[in-house]
């Protein structure tokens, strides 16, 4: 479900038509969370810290309402739910596109994304196709091996593209915490570092319950 919502009263009205008009709307912030206690609760019951995350992450997401605007038909929408198409690598070390639906009960959500990430390891190339392309979704990407500081990512610079992009690297510990960067990359009409930080901040309480 979605609303449009009314520009002529929005707050955020010229900061939109600002940012929409440059031929690069979109702004990265690069920050670490503490998942201390997220990665030893999910080393004690062996459960995927893959996917604890990125529940953690949906939480957060649809925590914060900036995250949840897209741009559609000129109009800016708000949805009720936003989901995740995340890259799912392989032992090959291709990847494949992999829709997962957003349950606020994780075993639910753990148990459909396995089966989801089954499919797409199973598969060859991209996996690319009309789910995949849904703008009710961020678009996830993991890469354990890199304790990134900064990244960009390919986008095809036509206007219509309004969706964060979310992209977590390798953790460390560091003063005693186990640290994780997060990437996120968003439309700067409908989403200021201000966002960032709420969605930011909510990421690392929810790793931290």
């Amino acid at each position: 479900m979605k609303k449009i919502l009314d520009l002529s009263t929005w707050n955020r009205r010229e900061h939109y038509q600002f940012f929409s008009q440059l031929d690069e709307p979109f702004h990265g912030i690069i920050a670490d969370v503490d998942c201390s206690k997220a990665y030893a609760l999910c080393k004690q019951e062996q459960q995927s810290f893959f996917l604890y995350y990125l529940h953690k992450t949906l939480i957060a997401i649809n925590h914060t309402e900036a995250m949840r605007y897209r741009i559609e038909d000129q109009q800016v929408v708000v949805y009720d739910t936003i989901h995740v198409n995340a890259t799912i690598s392989r032992a090959d070390h291709t990847f494949g596109f992999c829709p997962i639906y957003f349950q606020a009960d994780f075993s639910q959500f753990a148990a459909e994304a396995q089966l989801a990430m089954q499919k797409v390891r199973g598969s060859v190339g991209l996996c690319f196709n009309d789910e995949c392309a849904r703008d009710d979704v961020i678009h996830f990407s993991a890469m354990p091996w890199i304790k990134f500081t900064g990244i960009t990512h390919a986008r095809q610079l036509d206007g219509r593209d309004s969706v964060p992009k979310i992209s977590v690297g390798k953790f460390e510990q560091k003063h005693g915490k186990m640290l994780m960067p997060v990437g996120t990359f968003a439309h700067h009409g409908l989403v200021d570092a201000y966002h960032v930080h709420q969605f930011l901040q909510r990421l690392e309480m929810e790793l931290q319950s």
